[in-house]
């Protein structure tokens, strides 16, 4: 894997995603679906969160909570923390910026919200009444705008639906906006959603009123696949994989006239999902047959390298972590695994006040020897004891007039 470590948790995990606690360390939240037993139609299919360790790179061994996903109880199954009757395996999963809520669809349930409470030694995930997404089928994507004020559902049946954050309120309900919705994002101000479509159509929505913006254009020969807007602020792009008969390519488009302004093969095979980093400047893109590869956004050149990371098996999820150079990744064979990236290390907090303190003494340290050896620098014929200098204190003394001096001058009485 290009001397990068990871970590693998076995099981068939379906989906996954990083949450970022409020006090500052990631979780990890899988959605695995379970085998029925012969004898039951109980369903195994759970929602299970762990710590991570950013210096070992590791998942904690023991989950931190652990919500079965039933239809029927089974009888001597494991008793989780929680238990909610919600039927279906997980499909998709989205968890809110603040890291308090998520939202998981099932393939038969429509969605379920959650609310997660406490740390590491008292976590709970508990269920909440969701009346706008009951009911409404299975969820190929699930999305939190990056302001946590809204939330957006793409279905199988291609129904999309953008609600504001958390009272639920509906500001789009379009239940023929793609033929089935395959990808979508919101952008960094979190104005504008991307979704793509199996047909391989891309359309633009405002989120404030859910109108669609416009269409992205495209060739007869050409089918857009995944989107992902840009994060670091200062480039507003939106990027796409499009496929272009064999040709696999990432294209970006300019968010300001929604005009496509170059593209570049980057995975060279195509891609099964695509994530930007939190800061924005990487780009990862996961692959149908296992790898995932990894692009610094300034460049546009792959960085990274993770080749047959799930061997031969399409890649499900891939997120990066909210603060570390780390990648997760899902399949429905080979679990989740957590990959450490090899880029170079990005300065923390610490070490910038560290190296401004450091330049801060440097000039004092170069003030003071260039003013105590100034005369000898500038060769001066005298030093700077010269007989005819007055001190620094005389001439404070000399400058400040006394007591019993007149210096109004005479005044007529």
């Amino acid at each position: 894997m290009d001397g990068a470590g990871s970590e693998q948790q076995q099981g068939t995990v379906t989906c996954g995603s990083w949450i970022r606690r409020p006090e500052n360390v990631n979780w990890v939240v899988f959605g695995s679906s379970g085998s029925r037993d012969s004898t039951s139609s109980s369903s195994s299919s759970v929602l299970t969160i762990f710590s991570f360790d950013p210096k070992t790179t590791s998942l904690s061994s023991t989950p931190l909570v652990c919500v079965l996903l039933v239809s029927h109880l089974g009888v001597g199954e494991w008793p989780p923390t929680v238990f909610e009757e919600v039927e279906g395996d997980p499909v998709s999963i989205a968890v809110h910026p603040s890291g308090d809520d998520l939202v998981c669809s099932t393939s038969n349930g429509g969605c379920k919200l959650f609310e997660l409470f406490g740390q590491e030694s008292n976590a709970k995930l508990l269920a909440r009444e969701s009346a706008p997404l009951q009911g409404i089928g299975p969820q190929n994507c699930l999305a939190f705008s990056v302001d946590g004020s809204k939330l957006a559902t793409g279905g199988l049946d291609g129904h999309m639906r953008i609600l504001e954050w958390p009272s639920l309120s509906i500001i789009l309900d379009e239940p023929k906006a793609h033929k089935s919705v395959r990808d979508m994002d919101f952008s960094l101000d979190s104005e504008f959603l991307a979704s793509t479509s199996t047909d391989g159509s891309a359309t633009i929505w405002k989120t404030e009123d859910g109108v669609p913006v416009t269409t992205l254009t495209r060739n007869s020969d050409e089918k857009i696949e995944l989107c992902c807007f840009s994060k670091d602020g200062t480039k507003p792009f939106l990027f796409c994989t499009v496929q272009k008969g064999n040709k696999a390519l990432t294209a970006v488009w300019d968010i300001s006239t929604w005009k496509k302004i170059g593209h570049k093969r980057l995975l060279k095979k195509s891609a099964a999902v695509m994530s930007v980093s939190k800061d924005g400047k990487y780009l990862a893109l996961g692959s149908k047959d296992g790898d995932i590869c990894v692009v610094e956004v300034k460049k546009m050149e792959v960085c990274h390298w993770s080749k047959r990371l799930h061997l031969g098996t399409c890649i499900a999820t891939l997120d990066f972590c909210p603060t570390e150079r780390v990648v997760l990744t899902t399949s429905t064979e080979w679990g989740a695994v957590v990959t450490k990236l090899n880029v170079p290390a990005d300065w923390k907090e610490w070490q910038i006040y560290m190296m401004l303190l450091g330049l801060f003494l440097a000039s004092a340290v170069a003030f003071y020897i260039f003013f105590e050896k100034s005369d000898n620098f500038w060769n001066f014929p005298l030093g700077r004891n010269q007989p005819a200098r007055p001190e620094f204190g005389a001439f404070l003394k000399d400058s400040q007039p006394s007591d019993d001096r007149n210096i109004w001058g005479p005044v007529d009485m």
